[in-house]
């Protein structure tokens, strides 16, 4: 986030500091913005319904309420601190500043693709230290690299379809880390909604194709 409002910052003959600044707040498709904050946690109740159609065990829906990472925190306290630090901390970077840069050289999907590489490098230390990553074995490393890329995709097309909303793109990642942290008992139900999200994210690149990934025109800086 700091990198990209000091990069913008300097590019005063295009006023991208105070593009950046009006994204962060700007909704321009309410529909979009419902989408991305409400997808995620419909998608987690349907990996619950697939989860007890297959294992027939109860699934406390509270759980999506609670956190496993700051259990103190409730849930509105959750998604706001996810939303400060994740949401805008990655998306000013990611999809506000680099991927309309990328989107002027690139069709969106090579430009989804490369922004996934950069992601998964960028968030590489946190195999050092952080619990749940030290101990992933390659398979799981490929399949998280797998969910960054779909993960690129769903949010470049959010980005194009809400013509640039740095906001949606926040709101949706923000809501996509809360869902899958939250305190579920039973893993099974996380890997249907990786399942679930993942078929998402193959029909967008389907239905929209690799040119904007939205019935809109890409976003695009010179």
């Amino acid at each position: 986030m700091l990198a990209a409002f000091i990069m913008a910052a300097f590019d005063q003959k295009n006023n991208r500091l105070k593009f950046l600044l009006r994204e962060c707040v700007s909704i321009k498709s309410p529909v979009y913005f419902m989408i991305a904050l409400l997808a995620p946690f419909i998608l987690g109740l349907l990996a619950v319904v697939i989860y007890r159609m297959e294992s027939h065990a109860d699934v406390d829906l509270s759980a999506f309420t609670r956190n496993v990472e700051f259990p103190e925190f409730n849930f509105i306290m959750f998604f706001i601190y996810n939303l400060m630090f994740f949401g805008f901390g990655e998306e000013i970077g990611w999809r506000g500043f680099a991927l309309p840069y990328l989107q002027n050289k690139y069709n969106a999907l090579v430009s989804s693709i490369l922004l996934t590489i950069f992601w998964a490098f960028w968030h590489w230390p946190l195999f050092l230290y952080r619990p749940g990553y030290v101990d992933m074995e390659m398979s799981g490393i490929v399949g998280w690299v797998l969910s960054l890329f779909t993960g690129s995709i769903l949010l470049t097309w959010l980005y194009n379809s809400s013509r640039g909303s740095i906001l949606v793109c926040a709101v949706f990642h923000t809501a996509i880390d809360v869902v899958f942290t939250a305190d579920i008992s039973d893993k099974q139900v996380m890997n249907y909604l990786g399942m679930l999200i993942t078929i998402w994210g193959v029909l967008t690149l389907i239905i929209f194709k690799s040119k904007n990934l939205s019935k809109k025109d890409k976003v695009e800086w010179k």
